[in-house]
């Protein structure tokens, strides 16, 4: 089988500097926000360009406590896209807020900043744009809404690590960005974790509290927060992997450009504006004929995973949120055509091949 991605092999690259990193973590006794945890968020926020970065125990957290942070509460509205990971609408419902959505482009698949202005109402307090697969999201369209209305911008940057628009970084242009490390993302953990970049220390400083229990210190608790810490280990290998993540970005592109140059005239693939930097964590195709194609795929061997079969406002949970099939149609065409194929820095320009002409005889 050709897997979506082969995390044993970057393992075994990285398994000395790895092995040592975690060792001396163990003999340190430093298990919990440690100076593991100090020194990514250090080097992270350097490399966002932005004041500060909060380590926290997984993007959903992030998401989760970025809201709380900003002061999201019952009664409250924050816009966003039906196509994506069903975390993103989690985060909102958490606070008691309503998710309201608006469609996509249908060429990056990011929320359309066109349709942004015609849902927001006097109950709109944020835009929580996501960079879908690593094509960033029309952030400097997005902002200059938000602005133009006095809303926060929350990023979803789940997917988006070292994506960039003319040289500023996701996760950059919001009042706060939120960042995965689950194991598949292009920066990826060996469990659950995630982080928040924000240029405000106001905002960094309350998730400090947040992540801890809402406690500023030796239980104390002004407020209600989460256990949401990242561990030390997590950011012992975190720290090996963000030194090379420059390079891996550079194979992922290299391997997407691979598959566009043999795939462009048989299936729509993934786009990429100008002056939109796209860091491929999924190489995500469009056909009407993506069911064959995701079966004749898995016949030869190939794995192949469909982001998103459902919509959010389609999906069951959400049922009481009042959305009915047909209010969002570019989404939910693109829920029927999407098809992500393998695609990691490691893969070998042989499984590549095999992948293009499975798709190719597919369609053929």
């Amino acid at each position: 089988m050709i897997p979506m991605v082969d995390l044993k092999v970057q393992y075994e690259a990285l398994r000395d500097e790895i092995l040592e990193q975690i060792t001396e973590v163990l003999e340190s006794s430093r298990y919990i926000l440690g100076p593991k945890v100090e020194e990514l968020e250090k080097e992270i926020a350097a490399y966002h360009g932005v004041r500060e970065a909060v380590g926290v125990a997984s993007g959903t957290d992030a998401l989760n406590l970025s809201l709380k942070a900003l002061g999201i509460g019952e009664g409250d509205e924050v816009i966003t896209t039906p196509f994506t990971f069903f975390a993103t609408v989690e985060a909102i419902i958490y606070q008691g807020a309503r998710p309201v959505f608006v469609d996509i482009d249908p060429e990056t698949l990011n929320i359309d900043p066109g349709k942004i202005e015609e849902r927001i109402t006097e109950r709109t307090k944020a835009i929580l744009p996501v960079h879908m697969f690593g094509m960033p999201a029309d952030m400097e369209r997005i902002t200059e809404i938000a602005s133009r209305y006095n809303l926060f911008v929350v990023e979803d940057c789940a997917q988006s690590f070292g994506a960039h628009i003319r040289g500023r970084k996701t996760g950059s242009f919001g009042d706060a960005g939120c960042f995965s490390f689950y194991p598949s993302k292009n920066l990826g953990a060996y469990g659950d974790g995630g982080l928040v970049t924000t240029d405000d220390a106001k905002i960094a400083g309350r998730m400090r509290v947040l992540r801890n229990h809402g406690s500023e210190k030796g239980y104390i608790h002004h407020s209600i927060g989460l256990n949401s810490r990242l561990d030390e280990i997590q950011a012992a290998v975190l720290l090996v992997k963000f030194k090379r993540i420059d390079h891996y970005l550079t194979l992922r592109r290299e391997k997407a450009r691979f598959y566009t140059e043999r795939l462009c005239s048989t299936v729509q693939c993934p786009a990429e504006r100008n002056g939109f930097h796209h860091v491929y964590h999924q190489y995500t195709i469009r056909s009407p004929l993506r069911d064959r194609i995701k079966s004749y795929l898995y016949e030869q061997g190939i794995s192949s995973v469909i982001y998103y079969p459902v919509p959010l406002h389609l999906q069951d949970a959400l049922k009481g949120a009042g959305y009915c099939r047909g209010d969002f149609p570019v989404a939910e065409r693109a829920s029927r055509e999407v098809l992500s194929l393998p695609i990691y820095p490691e893969m070998e320009r042989a499984d590549q091949e095999r992948v293009c002409e499975a798709v190719r005889k597919a369609v053929a």
